[in-house]
């Protein structure tokens, strides 16, 4: 039975959580023999949610990713206020495009879990957002190795710039 939990927990995992994931893949019927509860479900997804955040580093937007994978399927607006907290507190001091792909995957957590949290959380989320894409305008380019900008479609600062006063537009229509 352990090994069918576990079997059961890693393909749940694999696909964040997400049916239709899994049965594109091919394992969603492997899935179903399991007889996974809702509540045991909601367990893995709740570990799921704390091993990406703690995974959240000013290096990458990997953890982010998964996090915005993660509410593609199970909109939970613990996901936004993990990623806000993190992004307060730290990413600040990271390289201006961290700051966008960051910016970028906060926008889209909101659109899918804006119905989910309170008009308190989705204040403080997109006031967030909007000052780590105004401290991208604001401040000259900062570029860390790795993250050369023709990767992300920008050509230079006045394209970053333009793409950070796009998404800021984008924030004010969520509002």
């Amino acid at each position: 039975m352990e090994d069918h939990n576990e079997r059961a927990k890693e393909l749940f995992a694999a696909y964040y959580g997400s049916y239709f994931q899994m049965h594109r893949a091919g394992y969603y019927n492997e899935y179903q023999k399991y007889e996974i509860s809702k509540d045991t479900e909601a367990i893995w997804l709740e570990e799921m949610i704390v091993q990406r955040t703690s995974e959240l580093s000013i290096r990458s937007w990997e953890a982010v990713h998964q996090l915005l994978s993660i509410a593609k399927n199970n909109p939970d607006s613990r996901i936004l206020d993990a990623v806000i907290s993190f992004t307060t507190r730290h990413l600040m001091s990271s390289d201006s495009v961290v700051k966008l792909m960051y910016a970028e995957n906060i926008i889209e957590i909101i659109k899918l879990v804006k119905g989910k949290c309170t008009i308190e959380q989705l204040h403080e989320a997109c006031k967030v957002t909007a000052l780590l894409l105004e401290d991208i305008i604001a401040k000259p380019l900062i570029i860390d190795p790795g993250h050369e900008l023709i990767l992300f479609q920008i050509k230079d600062k006045r394209a970053l710039n333009l793409r950070a006063k796009n998404n800021i537009d984008l924030i004010k229509g969520l509002l």
